[in-house]
């Protein structure tokens, strides 16, 4: 399972809101997102993510993609014979 790490790096680095965001993604990256776009990260796991997007993130926020998405391995089900 992926989990979306987004609003705790956003706190380490002293960034409370969306606006604060936009505003560091368009000085650090050069890249515009939208406010709808921006409060899909703030308030759920995205289901998919531009590379343009991500890249715009990591640059922006000082961070890896291994940062904002944390890897737990899924628990295998067993099949019932």
């Amino acid at each position: 399972m992926l989990v979306w790490m987004l609003r705790k790096i956003m706190m380490e680095r002293g960034i409370r809101t969306g606006a604060a965001l936009a505003r560091l993604l368009k000085e650090k990256a050069g890249y515009e997102l939208s406010a709808p776009s921006i409060s899909a990260l703030l308030t759920g796991q995205p289901k998919q993510m531009k590379t343009e997007t991500l890249d715009a993130l990591c640059t922006a926020l000082d961070c890896t993609p291994n940062d904002l998405w944390v890897h737990t391995p899924s628990q295998v089900r067993s099949a019932s014979l």
